[in-house]
């Protein structure tokens, strides 16, 4: 069934005159004419009878009408699902909790008005992201390819915002009580952080982060939900965990957990965004924007060695999101925590 022809019939059963329907859909009323005939020949009855003020519905067309509106309906929002401009924009993000999160909310706050849907793919290897950007279903994603010679050729990878870490313990945890810590004061105390999947980008990070500063970070065990993991940090004299300073987590207040800066050197997670080269969602560039204008990480920043520096571009060292140079690399942590 031609669809033109049902959205023709549509509108000159709505006006009432061919004439005004050719005028709404910009064509001339002989086309008009020429769709609604050929719909009838299609459906083998007649749809209008003429009359001397126009064209008025047949008990056939009356009884048609309806379903040629939703028909009319459904094209419309089949072809605005797949038009940039009209639908919601859509980008993956490791946990509605973490810093990604986080930051995209803060940009919706100041631009209501945009079509913004958040998603979380629930995969560990950022290939599978790749893929999701490659195939539309998903417009960009908060994830990191180690080795960025591996993407494809249409996909590209900048770098968005450092998430510095910070250690969150209980109130009985002998680093408690500490306003700030060094990366050389957390050697020994063991940092518990369930779930890291492996050759995931946070497995990579912490490797590194184990290695560069003599950490003793365990993985061991399931990771049950923050929820579970936070309340063993509440009871406990001896885990601690990392999370990033952006992430959002709350907790009973009888569960006195504390979030501890470290510095001397800052620890951060470096985030990058995953996007197509050419043909990316118009609304992409504003929330690129945004993240290029969040504070920068301190000059004494330690980051893994797949991390790209922020370089050239917009504010806070963003590279331009025009398709040219891609910039390797990152993003967050093993459980929801840190990111």
């Amino acid at each position: 069934m031609d669809t033109e022809a049902v959205r023709s019939f549509v509108r000159a059963a709505e006006f009432g005159q061919l004439q005004h329907a050719a005028e709404e859909l910009g064509v001339t009323q002989q086309a008009v004419s020429k769709r609604i005939a050929a719909l009838e020949r299609a459906l083998d009855v007649r749809l209008f009878t003429r009359t001397p003020r126009g064209v008025e519905l047949t008990l056939d067309g009356q009884a048609f009408l309806p379903h040629a509106r939703g028909i009319v309906a459904g094209v419309d929002r089949a072809l605005a699902a797949i038009r940039p401009g009209s639908r919601a924009l859509r980008i993956d993000v490791l946990g509605l909790r973490s810093a990604q999160a986080v930051v995209l909310h803060d940009y919706w706050r100041s631009h209501p008005e945009t079509k913004l849907d958040v998603v979380t793919l629930r995969v560990n290897d950022p290939r599978a992201a790749v893929a999701a950007v490659q195939a539309g279903d998903i417009d960009a994603s908060f994830r990191s390819v180690t080795d960025p010679a591996t993407l494809p050729r249409d996909v590209r990878m900048i770098h968005a915002f450092d998430s510095p870490l910070e250690l969150l313990v209980g109130p009985r945890h002998p680093l408690a009580s500490a306003r700030t810590l060094t990366p050389a004061q957390l050697g020994g105390h063991r940092i518990w952080v369930p779930g890291i999947a492996p050759k995931s980008e946070w497995s990579d990070f912490y490797d590194q982060l184990a290695t560069e500063f003599d950490l003793r970070i365990d993985a061991a065990g399931p990771h049950f939900g923050d929820e579970v993991l936070l309340d063993i940090l509440a009871d406990s004299a001896d885990v601690a965990t990392f999370v990033g300073t952006r992430d959002r987590y709350l907790w009973p207040t009888n569960h006195d957990l504390r979030r501890i800066p470290i510095a001397r050197p800052t620890l951060a997670y470096p985030l990058s965004l995953i996007l197509l080269r050419v043909n990316a969602h118009p609304g992409l560039q504003a929330v690129i924007d945004h993240v290029a204008s969040l504070a920068p990480a301190p000059a004494t920043t330690w980051r893994p060695s797949w991390a790209a520096k922020p370089v050239g571009g917009g504010p806070g060292g963003l590279p331009e999101a025009d398709g040219r140079e891609p910039a390797p690399p990152r993003r967050p942590t093993g459980p929801d925590l840190a990111g």
